[in-house]
């Protein structure tokens, strides 16, 4: 069974339709990369399924349990939202860093505040409570370890470079073990040299089989990490398929034009 089942999503704003009939599978370890041009539904798509934005029809299935479905009011429920979201981790593509945190509080804050809503109406909370903040503070610094950020962790956002920043969002991401990890144009507000070390970061993050969507601009960074590609424009999915098969030969012709003005471009 796939690990997310999204179908037939629609997501209408006033008269505009922005995504049209969405469907697609993702299974366990695979990374999934979304591609197209600005205003496809890319990013309202990857909203959607973080519930910053609720679709007007279809389902969204993880791990077996439906999260969203359009003909149920049970599943959308504001109180549920909070819940929901934990299934998937968002990497946006301005870091959203809180400024006033350091690297490691900024990794520590979500998983913080989870544990004091959580326990703190039990008994006994107020003595574990400092050795609870410990562990959370321990897996923060392995995370930032692995985003190769060890000697970064007590420095404020304004410290560090765009990179180093976008890295610091990636630890917070997976500070709280999601199911599926999402990334939205996660080197678009970077140079080159610095979207070299998000990329690095991303690329061991497929090899260590995370689960991803990972919406994109860089063509050879989704052929050769991605499992799958899905093209996208205006608001609908135009094709979908193995990564390097819709990279290097894509059968629609929407698909070529795509990729061929891509190459023109850079």
């Amino acid at each position: 069974m796939p690990i997310l089942e999204v179908r037939n999503i629609e997501k209408h704003f006033g008269p505009t339709r922005v995504l049209e009939d969405i469907s697609f599978d993702l299974e366990q370890g695979q990374a999934l990369a979304i591609i197209g041009s600005s205003g496809s539904g890319k990013t309202t798509l990857l909203r959607c399924l973080n519930f910053l934005e609720s679709p007007d029809a279809g389902q969204i299935v993880v791990n077996g349990e439906t999260l969203f479905d359009a003909a149920d009011p049970a599943t959308q429920k504001e109180a549920e939202v909070r819940r929901k979201r934990l299934h998937f981790g968002l990497v946006f593509q301005s870091f959203n860093l809180f400024p006033q945190y350091t690297a490691l509080q900024n990794v520590m804050l979500a998983k913080q505040l989870l544990a004091a809503e959580g326990q703190k109406n039990r008994p006994g909370w107020k003595a574990r409570r400092k050795e609870v903040n410990a562990g959370i503070e321990a897996e923060a610094r392995q995370l930032l370890a692995r985003m190769g950020l060890a000697d970064r962790a007590e420095h404020y956002p304004h410290q560090l470079s765009g990179g180093q920043q976008q890295r610091v969002a990636i630890a917070r991401a997976l500070a709280l073990h999601p199911d599926i990890l999402c990334f939205d144009e996660p080197t678009s507000a970077l140079d080159p040299e610095l979207t070299g070390e998000v990329l690095k970061v991303i690329r061991s993050l497929a090899e260590q089989k995370t689960t991803m969507i990972i919406v994109t601009h860089e063509m050879a960074f989704a052929r050769d990490v991605a499992d799958q590609i899905i093209f996208m424009d205006g608001g609908v999915i135009v094709e979908q398929g193995p990564a390097r098969q819709v990279i290097e030969r894509p059968r629609e012709e929407r698909t070529k034009q795509f990729l061929a003005r891509y190459a023109q471009e850079r």
